[in-house]
C-alpha cells in the first residue's frame, strides 16, 4: 500500500531510533540532575552536579548536528556505530547513580551516601569519574555537536599511525578486536594482565576503546617503545598507583601519612586528562597535589626521588626503581627541502633558532600540532597558565625532545678556477654548482660595499640565468641537507606550519 511505503528522508528510518535514544538520554540526566541537588552530594571534581547539564547540553547539540546532517552513520566504527555504544553505556551508568542518589520527594534516602569514606560514597564517586570521562570522550569526538572522529589526532606520532593504519578511519572498536591489534604490536600475556590493561584503558567501561581513550593511554605511559613495559611498572607494580581516585579521596588517603613527608600516590588526572595528578606529604606535614605538565611519570618520579619528595609510595618504605625505563629512544632524521634552507636564509636566520626568543636553539616539539621552538619558552609559555600553542593556538597535550643536525655540515672555499670550482660544488650535499670563473679575470676589490645576495653565490643545477662571477677568496654559505631529529614523531611540520 501507498500509505505503508518507507520513509524517504534517512532521519525517519533507522536513524529514528538514534534521535529517540539521545532524546531519553538527555531526560535521564535532567532526572539525575534533579536527584543531586542535596548539598550534602556536593562534591570536589569531578562533580556530577556540573558534569549532568553539561552533557545532557551536549547530547541536544550532537541530536541537531545529527539531524541536520542526515544522520550519517560514517561506515563501521563511525558516529552511528559510537553514538549506540555510547548511549547504551550512559544509560546503564545512569540508572546506577539513580540508584544511590535520593529519590525525589522521599525521605527515606540511604544516609550512607552522604558519608564521606563510604561504601557507597566511594561508588557515586566512580561514576562520577566515569561520567567525567564520557563527557570528555564525547567532546573531542563530536566538537560543538558535529562528528570528527574520523580525523582525530593522536598526540604522540606513533599512536596516531598504529591507530589509522590499523584501524582506519573508525573511532571505536570493540575490546576482543582491539586486544588482537595492540598484541600485533605489543604482546600482551592474557589472563590478569590481560584484564588489568583494559581496565586501564576503558576509561569509559564500555567494553569498547576508543580513538579518544588510546590516546589518554599512550600519553599516560609514554613513550611508545615501551608503552606496555610502562604501564606494568606504574600501573600494576607500583604501589603508588590509585586507579579512579578523585582529589578529595587523594587528600583523604594521605591522611594517615602526614606523619611520614616523602609519602604520595599518584592517579591519571581527571581535570586534564592525559596528564598525571601527584598527591604528596610535604615536609612540614602539609598535603599537596601536582599536575607536572606534559613529561613521562617515570621521569617526573625519578628526580622527585632524587630531590627528596617523592620516597614513599602509599606511606610504603620500598620505592620502586624505575631507572630501567631510562633508555633513549632511537631517533629518526628527517631531511628539510633546500628551498626552506633558502627560505630562512632569504630571512636572515636559520632553520634551528627558537622563533620566539631569537636567541637559542628549538629543542623541543609541541605536540600534536608538531611546532618547534626551545624548551626555555615553552616552560615560561606554560608557566604563564597557557595550554595552548603560541603560534596556532591549538591545544598543547604534550612535547617531545627535538634536536637539529646537520649532515655533511662543512664550509667550501671557492677555487681560483673553474675546475676547483666544480669539485666543491659536487662535496655539497645541497648539489649547488657554480658559475665558472675565468682565472684571468681581475679580483673585485674587497672594499666593494655593495650587498650580495645568495643567488649572487651559486646556483641551483636545473637553473639558467646567468649569475656574476664570484671572487675566489669567497666561501660558499653553509646549505647543507639538514635533518632534525625527533624521539618519536616521523613526521617533519616545522616547515609546513611555522609562520613565524
Amino acid at each position: 500500500m501507498a500509505g505503508m511505503a518507507a520513509p524517504r528522508d534517512p532521519w525517519l528510518g533507522w536513524h529514528w531510533g538514534e534521535a529517540r535514544a539521545l532524546g531519553r538520554a538527555v531526560k535521564l540526566l535532567q532526572r539525575l540532575e534533579e536527584q543531586c541537588r542535596d548539598p550534602r552530594l556536593v562534591m570536589g571534581p569531578p562533580s556530577l552536579r556540573n558534569l549532568l547539564p553539561r552533557t545532557a547540553q551536549l547530547l541536544r547539540e550532537v541530536a541537531r548536528a545529527r539531524r541536520e546532517a542526515g544522520g550519517d552513520s560514517e561506515g563501521p566504527g563511525g558516529a552511528g556505530d559510537f553514538l549506540a555504544i555510547y548511549l547504551a553505556n550512559l544509560e546503564v551508568k545512569g540508572r546506577k547513580v539513580a540508584e544511590l542518589l535520593p529519590s525525589r520527594g522521599k525521605k527515606d534516602a540511604n544516609e550512607e551516601v552522604f558519608r564521606e569514606g563510604s561504601r557507597f560514597r566511594r561508588q557515586l564517586a566512580k561514576l562520577a569519574l566515569i561520567f567525567s570521562h564520557m563527557h570528555a570522550e564525547l567532546s573531542a569526538l563530536f566538537p560543538g555537536g558535529k562528528y570528527c572522529g574520523h580525523l582525530y589526532q593522536l598526540t604522540k606520532g606513533s599512536a596516531h599511525t598504529f591507530w589509522r593504519e590499523r584501524c582506519g578511519v573508525r573511532c571505536v572498536l570493540p575490546w576482543a578486536e582491539f586486544q588482537c591489534l595492540l598484541c600485533s604490536c605489543h604482546p600482551v600475556e592474557p589472563g590478569p594482565i590481560m584484564q588489568a590493561l583494559r581496565s586501564t584503558l576503558d576509561l569509559t567501561c564500555s567494553g569498547h576503546v576508543s580513538v579518544f581513550e588510546f590516546d589518554i593511554f599512550t600519553r599516560l605511559f609514554q613513550p611508545w617503545p615501551t608503552l606496555l613495559r610502562n604501564w606494568q611498572l606504574l600501573a600494576v607494580n607500583h604501589p603508588g598507583y590509585m586507579a579512579f581516585l578523585t582529589y578529595d579521596e587523594v587528600q583523604t588517603r594521605l591522611q594517615a601519612c602526614r606523619d611520614k613527608p616523602g609519602s604520595y600516590i599518584f592517579r591519571p588526572s581527571c581535570t586534564r586528562l592525559g596528564q598525571w595528578a601527584i598527591g604528596y606529604v610535604s615536609s612540614d606535614g602539609s598535603i599537596l597535589q601536582t599536575i607536572p605538565l606534559n613529561k613521562p611519570l617515570f621521569q617526573v618520579l625519578l628526580k622527585g626521588q632524587k630531590d627528596g619528595i617523592y620516597l614513599y609510595p602509599d606511606g610504603k618504605s620500598h620505592n620502586p626503581d624505575l631507572t630501567e625505563l631510562c633508555q633513549t629512544e632511537p631517533h629518526q632524521r628527517i631531511e628539510v627541502s633546500e628551498e626552506q634552507l633558502q627560505l630562512y636564509q632569504a630571512m636572515n636566520s636559520t632553520f634551528e633558532l627558537c622563533k620566539i626568543c631569537t636567541e637559542r636553539n628549538k629543542d623541543v616539539r609541541i605536540e600534536p600540532c608538531g611546532h618547534l621552538l626551545c624548551s626555555h619558552c615553552l616552560a615560561a609559555w606554560q608557566h604563564s597558565d597557557s595550554q595552548t600553542c603560541p603560534f596556532c593556538r591549538s591545544q598543547i597535550k604534550g612535547h617531545e625532545a627535538v634536536s637539529i643536525w646537520q649532515a655533511q655540515e662543512r664550509s667550501v672555499e671557492v677555487g681560483t678556477t673553474a675546475e676547483d670550482s666544480r669539485d666543491s660544488s659536487h662535496r655539497e650535499a645541497a648539489q649547488w654548482e657554480l658559475e665558472p670563473v675565468t682565472p684571468s679575470a681581475p679580483r673585485l676589490p674587497p672594499e666593494d660595499p655593495s650587498p650580495r645576495r645568495p643567488q649572487d653565490k651559486g646556483r641551483l643545477t636545473v637553473a639558467t640565468l646567468t649569475l656574476p662571477r664570484l671572487r675566489a677568496p669567497l666561501p660558499l654559505p653553509k646549505m647543507a641537507s639538514v635533518l632534525w631529529e625527533v624521539t618519536a614523531r616521523p613526521q617533519a611540520r616545522e616547515g609546513a606550519t611555522e609562520s613565524s
